[in-house]
């Protein structure tokens, strides 16, 4: 099957809905499925072969973050040129209303168009306002898919209609076989020692880091080997702040990590700690904490807690709670058998967000929407099964579709 995804957000920079994008992508071109990703990129960025830009993104604040997109007349005649040389069989658009290459895609394609929401918005004044505009897009989408029940019931409440929930997919295997880093993450002695995690735009206020810096300023009083390793987009001065100088040397900052080094990352430390304060639909990193074996502590988010099984799969503590957080983790790291179980239950859970199993479930709404749209179904030989234990997935070009260098979509040998 041809198949063209559309990401409405900068691959140029790292985000829950990119990494769905490219992971998805990678899974169905290793089930032999000839895949196209068009989204905001700098032309002269590195970028997988399969990955077609679409002009360089301006920042937007969206959903209590700031997404980068890019929308206008170059966009659409980069969206228009790149669904005509395609010739798709399916254009699956990720957030059509977000005000980027995915909403032109939506209103172009001429192939069925399925949809995936991944934002939960319970209340928004905006869509209601907008609903015109909103119901034009809609007209053109065949079949839905949201990831996670909070996304879904998005489209129940403000979109007159519901959809296919599928949730997030994580490559189980790349993650549990990953090595540590390199000294990490060290001893974990009773009432003393001990790792904590977390990945992550720490400088965003939903994402809790605050209420972890705090948790861990009041820990690591009481146990001097306590230690915290930090991954994500940032300055060290910033991540410090409110950290006594006595503990600097205590946190350890990584900066920006390649999404190669995520698992590496997530398996260096005792507990993954998310600290998020909401606008959350799913918890894509619960998910690869819960794949590299390691421990979850989070926010007691209705999101998170359906990703941790209600807490069997990790524990869970009130949102915001700082003294709540440190409450959990001291006794946590004090009783690995504890965190042996937490981690064991994640595993038997998160093989059901395993990337084949959720792309087998993409195809099949794939059929669904290809057979109402009058077109042929999938060959069922497609469905069969996948490994991808080492990240490897042979051949991920488009063959005869590519980009030139100006970025336009140009004809290229197969």
């Amino acid at each position: 099957m041809r198949i063209g995804i559309v990401c409405p957000y900068s691959l140029d920079v790292p985000g829950g809905v990119q990494n769905h994008v490219q992971d998805l992508a990678e899974t169905l071109i290793a089930l032999g499925h000839r895949v196209s990703v068009l989204a905001p990129a700098d032309d002269d960025a590195p970028h997988p072969p399969y990955v077609v830009p679409a002009g360089r993104s301006v920042p937007f604040p969206y959903n209590g973050s700031v997404a980068r997109i890019t929308f206008g007349p170059v966009s659409t005649a980069r969206v228009r040129r790149w669904l005509t040389r395609g010739e798709f069989d399916v254009v699956h658009v990720h957030e059509p209303f977000v005000l980027s290459v995915s909403m032109l895609a939506a209103l172009s394609a001429r192939a069925p168009v399925v949809a995936t929401f991944h934002t939960a918005m319970t209340r928004s004044r905006a869509m209601a306002a907008a609903q015109g505009v909103l119901q034009l897009i809609l007209e053109r989408i065949t079949a839905r898919i949201a990831v996670s029940a909070l996304a879904r019931k998005v489209q129940v409440e403000h979109l007159g209609g519901g959809a296919v929930e599928i949730p997030n997919g994580v490559a189980v295997a790349r993650y549990a076989a990953a090595e540590p880093l390199s000294g990490w993450p060290g001893p974990c002695a009773p009432g003393s020692g001990g790792t904590l995690g977390f990945l992550g735009r720490f400088t965003e206020p939903r994402k809790g880091f605050p209420v972890l810096r705090r948790a861990f300023v009041d820990l690591a009083e009481r146990r001097p080997g306590l230690r915290l390793l930090v991954a994500g987009p940032g300055e060290r001065e910033t991540l410090l702040e409110e950290v006594p100088p006595a503990l600097h040397d205590r946190v350890t900052f990584l900066g920006l990590v390649p999404e190669r080094d995520k698992p590496r990352m997530l398996r260096s430390v005792d507990l993954y700690v998310a600290p998020n304060t909401g606008g959350e639909s799913f918890g894509m990193i619960l998910t690869e904490a819960m794949a590299a074996g390691t421990p979850v502590v989070a926010s007691d988010l209705d999101a998170f807690r359906r990703v941790l099984d209600g807490g069997r799969a990790g524990a869970l503590f009130p949102t915001g709670d700082h003294a709540a957080l440190a409450a959990a983790v001291g006794p946590l790291l004090d009783d690995a058998g504890r965190r042996a179980a937490l981690a064991a239950r994640a595993s038997q859970v998160v093989a059901a967000y395993d990337w084949p199993v959720v792309a087998r479930r993409v195809l099949e709404v794939y059929a669904t929407a290809i057979e109402a749209a009058g077109g042929v179904a999938i060959d069922d030989a497609a469905l069969g099964d996948v490994t991808l234990g080492d990240g490897t997935v042979g051949d991920v070009g488009m063959g005869d579709i590519g980009t030139g260098d100006d970025g336009q979509l140009e004809e290229q040998p197969g």
